[in-house]
């Protein structure tokens, strides 16, 4: 089932990419278009989220530090 889906939305996805470039192909050119540029796509986008999780973990983990520091000097430090 997963490769007929993928098969489906590949050749949709190829239809609309083959249209907006303006490219004339046949129907296993446009539907390997699709698949290929759905494997490479997810690739990028899973990258792109991990990366983002990275910095949004880092961006937290200082933003969270800063707390601490701020806590500390108001309550502690006197």
């Amino acid at each position: 089932m997963p490769i007929l889906a993928l098969a489906i939305i590949g050749a949709a996805a190829g239809y609309l990419a083959t249209r907006v470039m303006k490219v004339q192909a046949d129907v296993p050119t446009t539907i390997a278009i699709g698949v290929g540029g759905a494997l490479l796509g997810g690739l990028v986008l899973r990258t792109l989220a991990t990366i983002t999780g990275w910095a949004a973990g880092f961006v937290g983990a200082v933003l969270g530090a800063m707390l601490l520091i701020w806590l500390w000097r108001k309550y502690v430090a006197r």
